[in-house]
């Protein structure tokens, strides 16, 4: 038996898809078991992940789809974010669009960096492979309530 369940979609690159996308992954979160919280954390990381590729992987002339798969496991999510067009430099990227240390101001990205720096910062992993396009992986794991068997109140 397979440790997770994979559910794979694939939709034209054209804005109009995100919305579908939102909703389709909202509800494989809540399939996991994630919080109210963690599910629209997952949905705006999708939408700028999505949003990416619309804007930037294919040419204006050129059409490509986005195919997006979902591994659901018990106590995670990972999500890829596939296209087939124009790849990048995830690291370049980075470097340009800064910063990505811990305390620093989010006033301080230039143009560009904000869908990067939401993603890392609302996933628990991100991964990007910029070769033959461009494949963002993310993971959300589920952070349940931590409450004892029989007590009343939340322990930390």
């Amino acid at each position: 038996m397979k440790a997770f369940d994979y559910i794979e979609i694939r939709i034209p690159a054209k804005p109009q898809y995100v919305s579908v996308i939102r909703l389709a992954i909202s509800g494989l979160a809540t399939r996991v078991g994630f919080l109210y919280d963690q599910i629209e954390d997952i949905k705006i990381a999708i939408s700028e992940a999505v949003t990416n590729v619309v804007q930037h992987a294919y040419e204006e002339s050129e059409q490509g789809d986005i195919v997006i798969g979902c591994a659901l496991y018990t106590d995670k999510i990972e999500i890829l974010v596939t296209d087939f067009g124009n790849s990048f430099d995830f690291e370049e990227i980075k470097k340009e669009v800064g910063p990505y240390e811990p305390n620093s101001s989010i006033t301080q990205l230039r143009e560009g960096g904000l869908g990067l720096f939401l993603m890392e910062t609302l996933m628990d992993e991100v991964k990007v492979n910029s070769e033959n396009g461009v494949t963002v992986f993310m993971t959300k794991f589920v952070k349940r309530e931590q409450v004892k068997h029989r007590d009343q109140t939340i322990t930390s």
